[in-house]
């Protein structure tokens, strides 16, 4: 007999044992048999099929939602595509070719003619703008920041995905939970409504008694209700990061009670927050566009070397040109430029500093509710819980002794059921709070998978390119 069949047999026999009269005792055992009789084979059948599946663990869940992450992906071109361009940066630019035809007449004896005027020329030259190295310098160093800006800006994509994929895993979970709770006591309330239509048949028990059982069996099934959309909807929320593996057991719940943080401690501790180290990323890059917008208020020079070919009877020459723009309105092109990425750098600076406090203020808030939400599971678990129990365990044997009516009972089984429902949702909330906690900066397998799946794409992307080139050049098409 597998797990679930021993969860579900175990309150059937139960309940046998709590009818009130002999001979419903032996008519609800037999019952309970042929009720664990018909659903063992089901309960088989269910537990061969999920075995052929591995179960899904949270890691597990995170790292499939990295490697399916479409902005994942978008960070990782972005990432490659600020690489790319700060190779560009430090080189200065392509020199220019010039052809001409000077001087050539278009009127008289000698109209287009290139031979007889001393003055026409065919030239061919090159000019090259002679780039200052300070400003290559500062241009390459812009374009460094500006790869690590999509460096963090990944990180943070990396970060939402794998908290986002825990609490719809987790949401999972305890949907799950939830609704095999309210099951296990819809069975009993089905079970409590048989006994309570025997015993009215029979004589024994009263009209009051069945309308009363019977209104906590339609309680109790619109919470199953409620309980399996719960399932229904945090299923669809997983389907979105891990496809098909949604439809995987789950694993075993994590350890929601520690997590990487200190409440004293958390200035230090988020400055490694990926959205605070993008920011800190942007005001370096402000920072290294202000020392461009400086380097731009020195002008580049431009060298142009030309070679002239005149007439049969008349020498070539030579033409050496140095060009160099004078920046007369400095006041009013260059230097607002530069002010303006000063000021920018500010603004970026002042931004974090603003998000560091206010991540510091949330994340402690958090902490707190996280806490919060264990001590009152903690209290639910040690005493709420068992004493609703033992209520129930009261209320029975007052029942059976005729010293309650059978709706004191159901009353004391409701609060029994609301106390285990009210700790399931306790602990989920602590779950939740655990995950925006403990996924506050990527994981490192989470990280690895995702930039495995990155290495793996650009290369299948370079090796089609490649394909498409080599097709091109034999005259097909891609």
């Amino acid at each position: 007999m597998n797990r679930s069949a021993l969860l579900l047999a175990g309150p059937l026999r139960r309940l046998g044992r709590w009818c009130l009269f002999p001979g419903a005792r032996l008519r609800y055992r037999a019952r309970t048999l042929a009720l664990s009789a018909a659903l063992l084979p089901a309960l088989a059948l269910a537990s061969a099929v999920r075995a052929d599946e591995p179960p899904l663990s949270l890691p597990e869940a995170q790292r499939l939602a990295a490697v399916r992450s479409k902005q994942v992906e978008a960070s990782d071109l972005a990432v490659s595509a600020s690489q790319d361009l700060a190779v560009a940066a430090a080189e200065r630019p392509d020199p220019v070719a010039k052809v001409g035809l000077e001087n050539l007449p278009i009127d008289g004896a000698e109209r287009f003619s290139v031979q007889r005027d001393f003055m026409t020329m065919r030239s061919v030259g090159i000019v090259q703008e002679i780039t200052r190295p300070a400003k290559l310098r500062a241009r390459a160093a812009e374009s460094q920041q500006a790869v690590r800006l999509a460096e963090a800006q990944k990180a943070q994509a990396l970060v939402v995905v794998q908290r986002d994929s825990a609490l719809a895993w987790l949401d999972r979970y305890y949907a799950q939970a939830t609704e095999q709770t309210v099951l296990q006591q819809l069975q009993a309330a089905r079970l409590e409504v048989t006994a309570a239509d025997a015993a009215y048949r029979g004589g024994r028990g009263t009209a009051a008694d069945v309308l009363a059982a019977r209104g906590t069996l339609a309680e109790l099934e619109d919470l199953a209700a409620d309980a399996s959309r719960g399932v229904s909807s945090s299923r669809i929320a997983l389907v979105r990061w891990v496809g098909d593996a949604a439809d995987r057991p789950l694993a075993g719940q994590p350890a929601i009670d520690t997590i990487p943080l200190h409440k004293h401690a958390l200035d230090s501790q988020l400055a490694e927050h990926p959205e605070i180290l993008a920011l800190e990323r942007r005001e370096e890059l402000a920072r290294a566009e202000a020392e461009v917008a400086r380097a731009d208020r020195h002008p580049d020079w431009s060298v142009e070397l030309m070679y002239s070919q005149r007439g049969s009877g008349y020498s070539n020459m030579v033409t050496l040109e140095l060009t160099v723009p004078l920046p007369i309105r400095r006041a009013n092109r260059q230097d607002p430029r530069l002010a303006a990425k000063l000021a920018q750098a500010s603004q970026a600076k002042a931004e974090r500093e603003d998000m560091l406090r206010a991540h510091a203020a949330q994340i402690g808030a958090m902490i707190d509710a996280w806490d919060s939400a264990r001590e009152r599971r903690e209290r639910y678990r040690s005493s709420i819980i068992p004493l609703a129990a033992d209520r129930s365990v009261a209320a029975r044997a007052a029942y059976d002794g005729g010293k309650a009516s059978l709706s004191d009972l159901l009353l004391a089984q409701r609060a029994e059921i609301d106390a285990r429902l009210k700790a399931l949702q306790l602990e989920a909330s602590a779950a939740r709070l655990w995950a925006q906690l403990a996924f506050l900066n990527p994981t490192p397998a989470t990280a690895e998978a995702a930039t495995a799946e990155a290495a793996t794409a650009e290369a299948a992307t370079a090796e089609a390119a490649t394909a498409t080139s080599a097709g091109s050049g034999r005259g097909e098409l891609p």
